[in-house]
């Protein structure tokens, strides 16, 4: 009883104690964190300092030699079916040979059955003039037989050599369509084409005629064969080209610069190729900055020019316009710092 009355208080102390410190035994809840500092990002510009400098717009590209004598051989009416093409690419040619046919049925028979008719009647003709007076009125009928038969070879003849393109030079095939045997022929399409190699110019040929701006007759032009530097001269624009019923023609003149070389390197042949370089605007000392550096919005043209730590919006008036540079004629001047597009 006496350990009992001892043990008592002290169990109570220890709950007394435990329910004080309970709370001890829970997790303790972290306080919220604050987020890290960061410092901002300094912006990175891309400068320019503006300087006087040479600027010049030019037309750079790869040219061919072409003939400055070519034929464009087609059939005028439409309708009749390609029978052969006698020649292919790179075939040289003669005054005269046929280089391709039509279907023509048993035009060749009829052709033939009309000379033999044509030969009987003067056989009978002779006859009868030899029996009756010139003035006789079978004499006559038997000359208008004979002029009636003749105008019938005369239009079959015809019907045959339209059904023929027939070389008109001496040249080469550098074209030939891709009409195949039985389909129908259409009129005034180029079937192929015959170039003089012994006459060439080199021929420029652009994307639109756009592209040609500034270009014209009588310019030097830059032409660089293989290792050789030579000059040339622009003969002919798109505004300069003459008027061709030929529609291919007209295609081909109406984005093409034809430029001319006085003395023809040993080796050129039709299709050989060469640069070419035409300076159409060239300006001196002029204010030039990077085409990156010139801004548009809306038809208005800007650059942006750094003003201590700030921007600020210049209108400006360009110029020639290059292919990696620009002219400023109004807005800028030497020493400031322009802002380039990133």
């Amino acid at each position: 009883m006496r350990l009992k009355r001892v043990l008592l208080p002290v169990i109570g102390t220890c709950c007394m104690a435990w329910m004080l410190t309970g709370c001890s035994l829970l997790p303790v809840e972290e306080g919220e964190l604050k987020p890290p500092l960061v410092e901002p990002a300094k912006e990175t510009l891309s400068l320019y300092a503006v300087k006087r400098s040479n600027i010049a717009q030019q037309i750079t590209g790869v040219a061919t030699f072409a003939s400055d004598k070519m034929d464009y051989l087609f059939y005028s009416e439409s309708g009749a079916r390609l029978r052969q093409i006698n020649v292919k690419l790179g075939d040289q040619v003669k005054v005269g040979d046929v280089l391709a046919t039509t279907e023509t049925s048993d035009l060749d028979m009829k052709i033939k059955l009309q000379q033999i008719s044509i030969e009987k009647l003067k056989i009978s003709m002779q006859q009868a003039m030899s029996e009756k007076d010139a003035d006789d009125p079978d004499i006559r009928l038997k000359l208008l037989d004979m002029e009636g038969a003749q105008l019938q070879l005369k239009s079959l003849q015809d019907q045959l050599q339209n059904s023929r393109l027939t070389s008109t030079i001496n040249g080469i095939v550098t074209f030939i369509d891709t009409i195949q045997p039985g389909d129908q022929v259409a009129a005034y399409k180029q079937v192929i084409t015959l170039s003089d190699p012994r006459q060439m110019k080199l021929v420029y040929t652009a994307a639109s005629q756009n592209d040609l701006g500034g270009v014209e007759v009588g310019m030097d032009v830059t032409v660089k064969l293989k290792d050789k530097t030579i000059a040339g001269k622009v003969v002919q624009t798109p505004l300069s080209a003459p008027p061709n019923s030929n529609k291919a023609i007209q295609d081909k003149n109406a984005k093409a610069l034809y430029i001319q070389i006085a003395d023809l390197p040993e080796g050129v042949t039709i299709g050989s190729q060469a640069d070419i370089t035409i300076v159409t605007q060239k300006r001196d000392q002029v204010i030039v900055i990077p085409r990156a550096g010139l801004r548009n919005y809306m038809g208005r043209d800007y650059v942006q020019v750094l003003d201590g730590e700030s921007r600020k919006e210049v209108d400006v008036e360009k110029g020639i316009v290059a292919a990696t540079e620009v002219e400023i004629r109004k807005g800028l001047s030497e020493g400031q710092q322009i802002i380039l597009n990133n």
